[in-house]
Parts: C-alpha cells; structure tokens; sequence
C-alpha cells in the first residue's frame, strides 16, 4: 500500500466518532420529501459540510406532478439538488458522486428517536443508512481523498438531491445532465444487507394510477341509476393482479384503491394505484401496453371512464462490462482493506437506474451496512462507517491513479 493510502486511512479511523455524530445529528432532522422546512434544515447542514471543498450551487428541480384521491392533477415544488464541482488534471476521469438526502419518514417523533444500542454497535433512527450514513461517508471519503489520496486529480462533481424517496421526479433531469459529462458514477445508497453486499443489475419500475369515474346515485332508491366507480376499480385492480401469472419476469403490486366515503351513495370516484417492477425494457413496454389495454376495455362499460396516469420513472439497470470494470476497481480496493465485496441483482430501484440510462456507468451501494431501511428499526452498524469511507477512498486513489485499469 502506497504510503499515501497508509496515511488517508489512518486518517479516516480518526474521524470515527465525526462520522457518528454526523449521522446522528442529520438522522434527528426531520427530512422527509415532502417536509419543506427538514429539507431546507438538511440542506443547510450538508451544505456546510460540503462547503470546505468549495462553493455550493443549488440547481432548481423541476416540479412534481401528482394524481391526488380526487383525481385531479396537481403540481408541486420538491427540494434543490446541492452540486459542486472540481477539475483535476486534464484528461483525468471524472467521477460523479451522489446521494439523496431525503427520507421516506414523515415529521412525528418530536425528537426523532436516534438511539445507539447492543454496546454502541448499532445506530438505529430514520434515515440512518437510508441515506444520511452514506451521505456522511461520502463526504469524508472525498475529504481524505483531497488531503492524502492523490497526485493526479480526479475531476469530481458531487450531487446530493432531495426527492430520491419519491423516485427523483424533479432532479431526473439534472442526473441525466451530470450523467453526460462524466465517466464514472458512484452511489452511496445502503449496502444491500448487513455483509456489504453491492446491487449489481436492478430492475426498473414504474408507479401508475389509474382514475376511475362513474355516476352517484342513493344506493337505496335509486341504486341502479349509479355506476360504482369502486366496484369498476376493483374489476380493473384484480385484472392488473392477474397480470402477475402471465408468465414474465415483472410483479404489479396494486397498492391502494380510494374511493367512496357514505355508504348510502354508489360512490362515482375511485383511485387506484399500482407499482410495477421489470426487469427489462420489453416488458416495460408490455405491461404500459396491458394497462392502456386494460383502461379502453374498462371505458367500454356504460357510465364509467377511467383515465390511466403515470410511467416507468426508473428503467431496469443492466450491469454490464463498464459496472462490471467499476465492479472490479471496488473489488481490489476492498482487498487491499481485507475486505470481500460481492454483488448481487435486486429488485429496488434508485439513482443508479437513471444515470445508467443516460449513459453512466455506475456502483450505488457504497454506503454503510445495515437494514430495515424504511421501516421503525432501520440501522446501520457503526463500524461500517469508517469502513465505506475507506474503500471510498481508496478506491478514488485508485482511479485517480490508474483509471478503471485499477483492478
């Protein structure tokens, strides 16, 4: 090991407990997506973390748009991406590093409960691997990097968005942008267990919603002057059901049904809302076809129309030559730490299908170890904080160095 690397990384055991009191600190700012006032806390505390390296930018996301229960459509503002950029030596690779800031848990524990346990092990609290551990280990990744890593520069961008929990509807553009311009990506998404494993391909997923509409009536007197939107709802939602049998590789989960409230009045509203995962391009395409099929076969039924909304927002990630190099440069730097670092497929989505879209090769799970992410007990094991940053870091040292010859 170069004694560069020997330096960075004893430097890196050394922030052990800022990383700690990082993570606690930003897992008890309330952050959830749609929360204004925790985004723009959580902003501003990661904005003076990042700071150091050099001015923050903040790039305006685009609005989100929302098919609400009265299925009317509505647009809302979602939180800044924070971007800041740095240029090496010419013609060195340049890196992209990113993360999400946003978490799935709405405003409620006053605190939020941020406790470590089993001997100061375990951190558990909303958002702690889910992303503020891989937040925090990014950015002390890129500062030993910056202080010990290196003697030719990498060009690194760093962008932390805030609305990744909802399926980064107002940065997907500026992803795809950023995705143009650079060489490599690298994510710190949480490792997918407790073990470190990294994702390797993902599958894609697509949210729908369906809006059905019919005709209120009594349901007592004049019962058969209604059409059930509900009961049309429930005919359209067991249909997208059975689109499970039909033999691919794809799951519809068909998450909510709205609709009705009096039960003395045939209800002339329901909205239904479906998630669907694939795992390539094709069946996307088939199951958007068997949808709209679907709504234009329901649309035939006297008195109901319903309306189809939505898309695939994140497209299957293969893993292929170039994941698979970048694969390899995490591999041996997880060696040269004693580390075994595998790969698996997975059904989850996040930032790393949209760059890989747009033409990015990219790693997203560097964060920390840890689990039952979006859930109460969501945690994170404390040693794998200094743990990530150190592969980080030497594997920034290693590119610097040898680009993605670096396995």
């Amino acid at each position: 090991m170069p004694s560069r690397q020997a330096e960075m990384l004893a430097w890196i055991d050394q922030q052990h407990d800022r990383l700690l009191e990082m993570v606690r600190t930003w897992a008890g700012t309330s952050s959830w997506s749609l929360d204004p006032a925790g985004i723009a806390a959580m902003q501003e505390a990661v904005t003076r973390a990042i700071s150091p390296f050099g001015p923050v930018r903040r790039l305006v996301a685009s609005p989100r748009t929302v098919i609400t229960n009265q299925g009317q459509e509505m647009t809302s503002l979602v939180g800044d991406v924070l971007s800041l950029r740095r240029e090496g030596t010419p013609g060195s690779l340049r890196v992209l590093l990113a993360i999400h800031l946003d978490t799935v848990y709405p405003p409620g524990l006053e605190p939020p409960l941020v406790d470590l346990v089993e001997n100061g092990t375990i951190l558990r609290g909303p958002g702690v691997a889910d992303a503020k551990g891989g937040l925090a280990v990014m950015l002390v990744a890129l500062e030993a990097y910056e202080k010990f890593g290196h003697s030719k520069p990498l060009t690194w961008e760093v962008l932390v968005n805030a609305d990744e929990e909802l399926g980064s509807p107002g940065s997907a553009a500026i992803l795809a942008e950023a995705a143009t311009r650079n060489d490599v990506g690298l994510l710190f998404e949480p490792a997918l267990d407790a073990q470190g494993t990294l994702a390797g391909a993902r599958k894609g997923s697509g949210n729908f919603t369906i809006v059905v509409r019919g005709r209120s009536a009594h349901a007592g007197r004049h019962f058969a002057e209604g059409r059930n939107a509900v009961a049309a709802a429930a005919r359209l939602a067991t249909a997208c059901d059975r689109l499970n049998a039909a033999g691919r590789d794809l799951t519809v989960n068909v998450a909510a049904l709205h609709g009705g409230e009096a039960v003395n009045v045939v209800p002339d509203l329901a909205v239904l809302r479906l998630n669907i995962r694939v795992s390539t391009v094709a069946d996307a395409d088939w199951a958007t076809a068997r949808l709209t099929a679907l709504v234009a076969d329901q649309n035939q039924t006297d008195g109901i129309s319903a309306t189809l909304h939505g898309s695939f927002h994140c497209p299957p990630k293969r893993f292929d030559e170039k994941a698979r190099l970048i694969l390899d440069c995490v591999q041996t730097a997880a060696a040269t730490l004693g580390l075994a670092i595998t790969a698996e497929p997975t059904g989850g989505v996040c930032d790393g299908n949209k760059l890989a879209a747009a033409g990015l090769a990219n790693i997203d799970t560097l964060g920390v170890r840890g689990g039952s992410i979006h859930s109460p007990d969501e945690y994170l094991l404390v040693e794998s904080l200094t743990e990530r940053a150190k592969l980080t870091a030497v594997l920034l040292s290693n590119l610097a160095e040898r680009g993605l010859a670096c396995s």
